[in-house]
C-alpha cells in the first residue's frame, strides 16, 4: 500500500468533510423516504435526484475512507531545503516568453483547497521536485513541450488555513 502525501491542513480539510457527509445521511434517506411515498417511482424526479445523491455521497465517503488510511501527513512547518519537495512553493519562469508561475506543492487530494497549489503527482509536480534554484525543467503540457527555469524556493509553514 502506497502512501499519499497531505499536509496538516489536507487532513484535517477532509476528516470535515467526511463527517460532515457522514451527517447528511440521514437527511438523504429521508429525502428517498418522502419521494417513494409519491407513488410511481418511474417518474418521480425528486426520488432519482435523491437517489443520484445519495450515490455521489457515498461514493465520497468511500473515496475519503479509503485514502485517510494511506495518509502520509506531513507538517509543513518540518519541511525546507534548498530543493523542491513537498511543502514547496516554488517560481517558474517560462524560457520562452518570460511567463511567471509560482505554485505550493501538495499532495493530490488537497490542491483543490489552495489556490495556486500543484499536485506532488502531477506531471508539473513530478517535473520540478528535486530541482534547485536555476536548474531549467521541461514540463510536457497540453500546448507541447515548455522549458521553465526555478527562480525561487520557499518554504512557508502551513499550506493553507484549515476551516475551523
Amino acid at each position: 500500500m502506497s502512501s499519499i502525501p497531505i499536509s496538516q491542513e489536507g487532513y484535517t480539510l477532509m476528516k470535515k468533510e467526511l463527517e460532515s457527509l457522514k451527517r447528511q445521511r440521514p437527511e438523504v434517506s429521508e429525502a428517498i423516504r418522502l419521494a417513494r411515498e409519491e407513488g410511481d417511482l418511474r417518474e418521480n424526479g425528486g426520488y432519482h435526484a435523491a437517489r443520484e445523491r445519495q450515490g455521489m455521497m457515498e461514493a465520497r465517503i468511500g473515496f475519503i475512507e479509503g485514502r485517510i488510511a494511506r495518509y502520509n501527513v506531513i507538517d509543513m512547518r518540518s519541511v525546507g531545503g534548498e530543493k523542491v519537495c513537498f511543502g514547496a512553493t516554488v517560481e517558474l519562469e517560462d524560457v520562452e516568453s518570460g511567463d511567471k508561475k509560482r505554485y505550493t506543492v501538495l499532495g493530490p487530494d488537497e490542491t483543490g483547497f489552495c489556490k495556486g497549489s500543484v499536485s506532488v503527482l502531477s506531471p508539473v509536480g513530478q517535473a520540478i521536485l528535486g530541482k534547485t534554484v536555476g536548474d531549467e525543467v521541461v514540463i510536457m503540457v497540453p500546448r507541447g513541450r515548455v522549458e521553465y527555469e526555478v527562480l525561487l524556493i520557499e518554504f512557508h509553514g502551513p499550506a493553507f488555513a484549515a476551516a475551523d
